[in-house]
């Protein structure tokens, strides 16, 4: 399908013409010249192949032809008029669908039990969630927003970091009693740990340790991997192994059901974005998204 800008720009002329009854008030209300006005409806009639007006002395008054092709373009002109305007209203208002792409273990363990705190703000809103590991395209995917961790890969986006959560080496109480507790990370060596898989590479993370700018790698053993941060967490609370964990997911070391095993080697973090494809013409339902994440995040 073909469109004519030309035509869409006339029959906006002759509707001005129409309201204002002549050639003069119409350029008043457009901002045109009377001349420039003139030419619009002269490429306008040219257009169409007919004589939309009869020009007066003291009025211009549509001819018959110009009547019925009045009477068909205005309200579609108005449809128009209003879809701009529907438009302009979703970068104030609230409203609409908003799509959202956010890893599971901040779905579950963060925003869960404040989504519907957040909908109840917005009745004119409708959220879809889908909770992804993998960082997806956002615009070729039709994601607004996406919350997700690691540094940001996709260049051109606008990007929030919302926190630096500690990375933390734990196990659990029952564990450690039958196992004895690790003064070091090297002696990991000889302990049973939880291998947690890396969605973006398939393998799994490696064990580090940072210390005051110091960086230890240690090699781990261990018969159990996974790609749930959820099941590996109730799986070390229940004393199978040792894990690696983000701090703020895991509610068991404030609880007494985890021990964070080298509190000294504190230095490695994992940051947390939201990204959306730009911030130019940003529209309200994105931003409230994102202000919500960054709220919930600071209490967390």
């Amino acid at each position: 399908m073909t469109f004519d800008g030309r035509l869409l720009s006339g029959i906006g002329v002759v509707a001005a013409v129409v309201q204002s009854g002549s050639f003069v008030g119409a350029a008043s209300v457009l901002g045109m010249t009377q001349s420039g006005v003139s030419r619009a409806v002269a490429r306008l009639e040219q257009r169409v192949g007919a004589r939309l007006f009869e020009r007066h002395a003291r009025a211009v008054v549509l001819t018959d032809e110009g009547r019925r092709f009045f009477e068909r373009a205005a309200p579609l002109f108005a449809e128009l008029d209003e879809a701009v305007n529907d438009v302009g209203r979703a970068a104030t208002a609230v409203r609409g669908a908003l799509r959202v792409s956010v890893n599971p273990l901040v779905l579950r363990m963060v925003l869960a039990d404040q989504l519907s705190a957040f909908l109840a703000q917005y009745s004119d809103l409708s959220l879809s969630i889908a909770a992804q590991d993998v960082a997806s395209d956002l615009v070729a995917d039709g994601f607004d927003v996406a919350v997700r961790f690691g540094e940001p890969e996709r260049p051109g986006h606008i990007v929030r970091r919302l926190t630096d959560t500690r990375v933390v080496t734990c196990a659990s109480p029952v564990y450690l009693k039958r196992h004895g507790r690790p003064t070091h990370p090297r002696e990991l060596a000889a302990h049973e740990c939880i291998h947690y898989v890396d969605a973006g590479s398939g393998r799994p993370f490696a064990w580090e340790f940072h210390r005051k700018g110091r960086v230890e790698k240690v090699t781990v053993k261990g018969r159990l991997t996974l790609d749930d941060g959820e099941t590996m967490l109730t799986l070390c609370e229940q004393g199978h192994g040792i894990a690696q964990v983000l701090e703020f997911a895991a509610p068991g070391l404030r609880k007494g059901k985890l021990v964070d095993l080298f509190p000294d080697w504190n230095g490695e973090h994992f940051p947390l974005y939201v990204e959306f494809p730009s911030r130019r013409q940003q529209p309200a339902k994105v931003r409230a998204f994102v202000d919500f994440v960054a709220d919930v995040m600071k209490q967390a």
